[in-house]
């Protein structure tokens, strides 16, 4: 998970050596970063950064803009952490920022890196589904518990949350419900709670919130479909829907499609422009939610409505969209199935 403190150790470009200092000394966190009025990264600034000052006999009122440094390292929002352990270590570096088009948006933290955090709010994984597609594996076996290297779909979704610090499960079921039920049982073999609602007759992504228990903890839950596997950063999914107040946040992918013709633009019989096979690109949803209470209270016992449509509702209420660039594989056809035999081999999957 991100610091959640980094909000206090942003600092103007206006701000002097002494403001600044106590705040560094007040955070603990060793530094301070130093935004515009849009929260876009300008600098940094450490404690060593102002000991240097002081020893060149500069004021304590002088401005932070003229003792920062102005190319700090940073990683884009959505970045494996992995991939920032590996970042920081090479640079022998203990912070680094998170930023989204040159905005500050955390603080990923070695501390942080090495001390997980647990966390209470809910994730709710789809389970339900036939797997129609993916027939005569799916005639005798639900498709979340058809095996992607040596583990189930299912199981392999689960650690992904477990390692980020998730332990409060609730899996929606409906096709041979039992054998995901017998499978996984209360979650005590991997140290987590996992409970189960049950869809009598498909209610869709959205309709099977509706059976989720009223005693659910008062926080974003994290909606998932259960064929779905992925390295996106769980952390700081949630961190970034926290840090924008939405009722909603949706993962979304980018997708390109290339026209395999020739494209003509015109006005009337007059060609003004044409293209070869363009690509056109567009953003997806990835079958990953983030949720507010408001949201699961809701919907009605048995309501059939999928996600997409019940968060249509909540379009005037803030919804907010979470780009990432991490592995992502909808196990929908045949084909993705045995792409995903593949990929587990290569990719760190559990």
């Amino acid at each position: 998970m991100m610091n959640s403190n980094w909000p206090n150790i942003l600092v103007s470009p206006l701000s002097t050596i002494h403001e600044v200092l106590k705040i560094i000394n007040t955070e603990g966190l060793q530094l301070a970063l130093v935004v515009d009025e849009h929260n876009i990264l300008l600098g940094t600034v450490t404690d060593g950064d102002i000991r240097r000052a002081l020893i060149a006999e500069k004021p304590l009122n002088t401005i932070v803009s003229d003792v920062m440094y102005t190319t700090p390292t940073s990683v884009s929002v959505g970045v494996d952490r992995s991939e920032i352990l590996e970042v920081m270590n090479k640079l022998e570096i203990s912070s680094i920022p998170i930023l989204q088009d040159g905005r500050v948006v955390g603080l990923e933290t070695l501390h942080k890196i090495y001390h997980k955090s647990q966390y209470k709010n809910p994730v709710f994984l789809m389970a339900g589904g036939f797997g129609s597609r993916l027939r005569p594996l799916t005639d005798n076996c639900p498709k979340p518990l058809l095996k992607v290297g040596e583990k189930p779909i299912l199981e392999i979704v689960l650690l992904r949350f477990i390692k980020a610090g998730f332990e409060n499960f609730y899996i929606s079921t409906h096709f041979l419900h039992q054998m995901i039920i017998d499978y996984f049982g209360n979650g005590q073999k991997w140290g987590v709670s996992i409970k189960y609602t049950h869809e009598i007759s498909p209610l869709g992504t959205g309709g099977a919130v509706g059976l989720l228990p009223k005693s659910l903890p008062q926080l974003p839950m994290i909606v998932m479909n259960g064929d779905v596997l992925t390295n996106v950063n769980l952390q700081q999914l949630l961190a970034f829907h926290n840090q924008h107040n939405a009722i909603a946040t949706i993962c979304v992918r980018e997708y390109e499609y290339q026209v395999p013709f020739g494209v003509i633009e015109g006005d009337g019989l007059t060609i003004n422009k044409m293209t070869e096979k363009p690509v056109q690109h567009f953003r997806v949803n990835a079958g990953i939610y983030v949720i507010n209470p408001e949201i699961i209270g809701s919907v009605a016992v048995n309501e059939n409505i999928d996600m997409p449509t019940l968060l249509e509702r909540y379009l005037d209420k803030k919804v907010v969209m979470f780009p990432f660039h991490d592995y992502w594989l909808d196990i929908g056809r045949m084909g993705d199935y045995h792409r995903a035999q593949t990929d587990i081999i290569v990719l760190d999957m559990s």
